[in-house]
């Protein structure tokens, strides 16, 4: 066992099983993963100012950050393990390679230190100590916000270094046994690399937290009810279900019934109408003279959306080929530029709408025009255009999907995007990549996955518009 499986299993007991034991051909790259590693390095080589040298040889040479040294021991009786430590940092100590010693670090995305990084560094430092023949006292926990580094330290205590041990005995009795069952908190599987496998199952089995709304605390709820299942949810009384719904409050009724519904349509792969004239009649009428489509690829990390893309939309009738887009780069450097740019789009045809999927839009047109000083009267007139598609298609329809993101209803409407396995997630690892490189070719697959998306959204709005003239 090594330190990713203890990572794994301290996020999922299966992920940890799969890496280990797991059919490779069924794992799917990760973007996540890739951006993390990136990010990773360049943050440890500003903290070591550069300084960062690979395996045995940098420790020998006393150089202030290694990185690429695996590590073996055995903390128990019969049981290898293995790590490989993100991170060594040089500090004042001693060693077996003279006076200084090495202190074990972890990366940290977001702003919370995890359970994850508490055992990864206790069990790097179980292993370390031995093999640098010096006690480790502490471990770092790097992060960086505002481009500022920031080092977190943390004491590597007996009682910690103990819950490990038993974390790691855990691990050790789950590699050895039967692959385990899938997790109930589904909002992990988002970013792993085993989500279609699991995926393929939980359909099979009737998994509850499948349907759109139920997650791993609800469904908790509805097995203590003897509703283990989709098909027995299908099939239950909506009214009974809302009597045990108790924890929705005054919502009970109606939560019931979206989950007996959603499951139906989940089931049937038939998509249930809702009744929401007014909405559906409000797109109708404000698109008939000619829309914008608008969607932005972001860096949420540092709060940078790096690109606006606009589709021009005249009528619905608009062949695809002749539909406008234009793509506007934001390069920091001439951020003011960009942001003119967007806004001389958007006054270019003050009474369109602008349909978009979801808030970031909406937001982000927030923050330029205040960038711009544009009054708050201004902003509410420019803002009043923006039509969430998303919101809109929740309130007109229960779909027979797993959840409402632009991706999967688009491609249940037959939607297929240009490039193949693409997300958000990997135009960013583009970005990241253009930035490190300067290569354009990773700008062109943004722009032409960003195209896509615009793409994507017009054919949620054409399937709103075109059910709506059906039912005048």
């Amino acid at each position: 066992m090594n330190s990713l499986h203890l990572k794994s299993f301290t996020r999922c007991k299966r992920k940890a099983w799969l890496d280990f034991k797991g059919e490779k051909s069924y794992q799917v790259w990760s973007a996540h993963k890739a951006i993390d590693k990136v990010r990773q390095y360049q943050i440890f080589s500003k903290l070591c100012n550069g300084e960062i040298y690979t395996g045995l040889k940098a420790c020998e040479n006393g150089y202030q950050g290694v990185i690429g040294l695996k590590i073996k021991g055995n903390l128990f009786p019969n049981i290898n393990a293995e790590i490989s430590p993100q991170l060594l940092i040089k500090t004042k100590g001693k060693s077996k390679w003279g006076q200084y010693k090495y202190l074990p670090a972890v990366y940290k995305l977001g702003h919370k230190t995890t359970k994850e990084h508490l055992f990864d560094l206790a069990f790097s430092s179980m292993l370390l100590e031995s093999f640098q023949e010096s006690q480790i006292e502490k471990g770092l926990v790097i992060s960086n916000f505002y481009k500022k580094v920031n080092v977190e330290e943390i004491r590597l205590n007996k009682k910690l270094r103990k819950k490990v041990l038993n974390v790691l005995l855990s691990l050790n009795e789950c590699l050895e046994g039967f692959m385990p069952e899938i997790t109930q908190d589904r909002k992990k599987c988002t970013i792993c690399s085993w989500q279609k496998f699991c995926d393929k199952e939980a359909r099979e089995n009737g998994y509850l937290t499948d349907i759109d709304g139920i997650g791993s605390k609800t469904a908790s709820l509805l097995i203590t009810n003897g509703i283990s299942d989709t098909q027995t949810l299908a099939s239950y009384s909506e009214k009974k279900l809302g009597e045990k719904l108790s924890i929705f409050n005054d919502q009970k009724y109606q939560k019931a019934s979206l989950f007996v519904k959603q499951t139906q349509a989940y089931i049937s792969g038939e998509p249930y109408l809702i009744s929401n004239k007014n909405d559906t009649n409000i797109i109708l009428e404000k698109t008939r003279s000619g829309f914008y489509i608008f969607d932005i690829e972001s860096s949420p990390d540092e709060k940078h959306d790096f690109l606006y893309g606009f589709l021009k939309v005249n009528n619905l009738f608009t062949k695809k080929e002749d539909l406008i887009y234009k793509p506007i780069f934001n390069l920091k450097k001439n951020k003011i530029e960009s942001y003119t740019k967007i806004i001389e789009i958007l006054f270019s045809h003050k009474e369109w709408p602008v349909l978009h999927y979801g808030e970031t839009e909406k937001i982000a047109i927030i923050n330029i025009a205040k960038t711009l000083n544009f009054s708050f009267e201004e902003i509410d007139s420019l803002t009043s255009r923006f039509i969430d598609l998303h919101t809109l298609i929740r309130k007109s329809w229960i779909l027979p999907l797993k959840n409402y993101s632009l991706k999967t209803v688009s491609n249940w409407l037959g939607f297929e995007w240009m490039q193949k396995n693409v997300s958000g997630s990997k135009a960013l690892y583009w970005w990241i990549q253009y930035q490190i490189t300067e290569n354009e070719i990773f700008l062109k697959k943004i722009v032409q996955y960003n195209k896509d998306d615009c793409l994507a959204t017009l054919q949620i709005a054409e399937y709103l518009i075109k059910n709506q003239l059906k039912k005048n």
